[in-house]
């Protein structure tokens, strides 16, 4: 791979976000949105897993998931978190780190109003985190959702719903043989805009 040099890059990190998803989109990379994130409780023990970039503009990126749920819980006693896309086939990381908060309602509503119906009753029939007795009782719960709605539209649960990241600092990674890789972060600038810096691998 070439090396990554600071021409490379665009003084707004959300558009090179944009361009190395596309890049890793057209190199085959199976589900490019794909991200970890990781949480802390309120005594700092961390947690981190994977969730989908389901938004991504100005302001930050946007994810879903239940209110009730590990991360859900661990945000609302700590609402910071970071991010990482990382897309082996291509070798590129992005990271992402900030403040986060719930999306108005308005919002995840309309995010929840297209997904797929099976995963709107899911998303009912799941406590999620919480444990389960068995397969069996979930599935349970599942059929219960499916009657409960059976007649009409499956509505937003009020415990689940959106969160946008919005990112203190970025760093955007490429590997390089020899492990020299290029490292690049952002951080805002006091007038607006953002500072790049060049990392050392």
């Amino acid at each position: 791979m070439e090396r990554l040099r600071r021409r490379d890059l665009d003084p707004d990190p959300v558009i090179l976000l944009e361009r190395w998803m596309d890049h890793a989109r057209a190199a085959g990379v199976h589900e490019p949105e794909a991200m970890t994130l990781a949480t802390a409780d309120a005594g700092g023990a961390p947690s981190a897993r994977v969730v989908l970039l389901r938004g991504l503009g100005p302001d930050g990126l946007d994810f879903y998931t239940n209110y009730e749920s590990r991360k859900g819980r661990d945000l609302a006693a700590n609402p910071r978190a970071a991010l990482v896309l990382y897309w082996a086939p291509v070798g590129r990381q992005v990271r992402v780190e900030g403040a986060v908060a719930r999306l108005p309602r308005e919002a995840s509503a309309a995010y929840f109003a297209g997904r797929p119906r099976d995963s709107q009753v899911g998303a009912w029939a799941s406590r999620q985190s919480a444990a389960v007795a068995s397969r069996a009782e979930l599935e349970a719960r599942v059929r219960e959702a499916e009657a409960r709605f059976a007649a009409g539209e499956v509505p937003l649960p009020d415990f689940w719903g959106g969160y946008r990241l919005r990112p203190a600092r970025w760093e955007f990674w490429q590997a390089h043989p020899y492990r020299l890789h290029d490292r690049f972060r952002y951080e805002p600038a006091p007038g607006g805009g953002w500072t790049v810096d060049r990392l050392s691998p």
